[in-house]
């Protein structure tokens, strides 16, 4: 072999060799460029799902906000709906109180009376306290025929009689009281409308018949304040 030959043999084998080398350094430039891209795609992966999970964090957060909002405008729905619930069966209670009949003491008795009723007969009292006596007097007697057998009739027929002594009308005092004596026998009133029937009896010029009026009151009724007026009031018809 000659020189030229061999020489020639070797260039061709050194040029193998890098050419072989070449080929390994590509292979590993080109993993390497692999690897790095797929290092890449799965750090934009990463940051692709990081991103979407920010979104869908948000978007909760948005729902989250929207639900709250609605349950609150529900609890203020829900809070106006019972009050006006409480409205409702507050102002139904107070109506049907009206109509009602309540319980409470007259003429020194528990007794269940209409709320029409005691209004009607506190009107007639208010007249009578003003000193409206002709007004008090026909209020009386309108309430009397309309609840004869009210609890407040014996007082109504008691301020009746008063009513009429006031203007001086003793005929018609004397018989609304006489009146209330005989209908009423159980009442705390007839001691003082006694006494009353008997200033109507002086008042109509009926001396005797008031004495007579007084000592039965001094009699059946000693215990009384109508009954020590009368013992006094005897006194001086002597």
């Amino acid at each position: 072999m000659t020189f030229s030959l061999v020489l020639s043999l070797g260039v061709s084998i050194d040029q193998a060799r890098a050419g072989l080398f070449e080929d390994d350094e590509a292979r590993r430039a080109i993993l390497d460029l692999r690897a790095k891209v797929g290092e890449m795609q799965d750090a934009k992966a990463d940051k692709v799902s990081i991103m979407d999970l920010a979104n869908q964090n948000e978007l909760l957060r948005q729902e989250i906000a929207n639900l709250r909002g609605k349950i609150e405008v529900l609890s203020n729905e829900l809070g106006n709906i019972q009050r006006r619930q409480k409205d409702f069966y507050t102002d139904l209670d107070s109506r049907v109180g009206k109509f009602e009949p309540q319980k409470i003491t007259v003429d020194g008795k528990e007794v269940l009376v209409h709320p029409e009723e005691k209004k009607e007969f506190d009107a007639a009292q208010a007249q009578f306290q003003a000193a409206n006596y002709k007004n008090a007097a026909s209020m009386y007697g309108t309430f009397l025929q309309k609840y004869p057998r009210s609890a407040y009739a014996p007082l109504a027929q008691y301020g009746l009689g008063n009513a009429y002594f006031l203007q001086k009308d003793y005929k018609n005092a004397y018989n609304a009281q006489n009146d209330m004596v005989k209908k009423y026998p159980d009442s705390t009133k007839i001691p003082d409308a006694m006494f009353n029937m008997a200033s109507s009896q002086i008042g109509l010029k009926n001396k005797n018949a008031a004495k007579k009026t007084l000592e039965t009151l001094a009699e059946k009724y000693p215990e009384s304040e109508a009954a020590k007026n009368a013992k006094q009031r005897l006194l001086q018809l002597k």
